[in-house]
């Protein structure tokens, strides 16, 4: 099931999270890339999205039914995805506690939404993907995870860039 594959990446992200310090957390490695924090805002942000859209199309009498995507298809880097304009992080600073805090919060929604939903309505409405198209509720769950894992390799790279800034 999904959940235990979620919350895999969702360790090892904040593993590499708890090897800097708040300052490095904020810090980018040059001025085209993300922060550290700023790959988390992201996720937040994209997790929160998709929550409400699961919500907003549970309640939708008029949401169709969808085949399958191939999602793990996400997790490719070089398929580049521009995220959209809600889900572009702020550069603001922020202390990785609140951060992680903050995305723990996002997956407890989510997982909210997953266990009180009707596992028919699931699998028979949908949810627009900007890349996938129309893609059945029930794989935004495991998507999540998917689009983590992906930003999972952003965060590693980054820290690594980091890192080797140092003299």
């Amino acid at each position: 099931m999904f959940i235990g594959k979620n919350n895999e990446i969702r360790a090892a992200l904040f593993q590499q999270v708890d090897t800097l310090t708040d300052l490095e957390f904020n810090k980018k490695p040059d001025p085209e890339s993300w922060s550290p924090k700023e790959i988390i805002d992201h996720l937040v942000k994209m997790e929160q999205t998709i929550t409400k859209g699961i919500k907003a199309q549970l309640a939708n009498p008029e949401s169709p039914k969808a085949k399958k995507k191939p999602i793990q298809l996400s997790t490719l880097r070089f398929i580049k995805v521009k995220a959209p304009s809600h889900t572009v992080p702020t550069s603001d600073y922020e202390t990785k506690e609140k951060m992680k805090l903050l995305l723990h919060e996002a997956r407890m929604e989510l997982l909210s939404v997953y266990t009180s939903s009707h596992p028919n309505a699931l699998k028979t409405k949908s949810l627009k993907h900007p890349v996938f198209g129309k893609v059945p509720l029930i794989q935004w769950f495991p998507f999540v995870g998917l689009h983590e894992k992906r930003h999972l390799k952003q965060l590693e790279n980054t820290i690594e860039k980091l890192k080797g800034h140092k003299e």
